[in-house]
């Protein structure tokens, strides 16, 4: 059973990704998602120690997107920034965009 994180942790991680990470939601999504439809929207809206989970509209239908932590399983809230900041790199590397430096 994957790790379940509080519910303070979930928001504040899902406020950041939603309010200053908006074009990463959607490079995640175009690059982990399995369809050849125009992915136009990707909002992240969960995670547990497995993995992030997104809301994505791929021609016009809305749809989950669970993606599995490059890293395995986490169970600390340190964890999940590396985790998405992994899961970033692989977006671009799958898709050829250069990452942007990492503070």
């Amino acid at each position: 059973m994957p790790h379940l994180f509080d519910a303070d942790v979930i928001i504040a991680v899902l406020r950041h990704m939603n309010g200053d990470h908006t074009d990463d939601n959607l490079l995640i999504a175009r690059a982990f998602a399995e369809t050849d439809a125009e992915i136009s929207e990707s909002v992240m809206t969960g995670f547990d120690g497995d993995g992030g989970v997104w809301e994505i509209t791929a021609g016009g239908a809305a749809s989950e997107l669970r993606v599995p932590w490059p890293g395995g399983p986490i169970a600390d809230r340190p964890s999940v920034r590396r985790e998405v900041v992994a899961l970033y790199d692989e977006a671009c590397a799958r898709l050829g965009v250069e990452p942007r430096p990492h503070a």
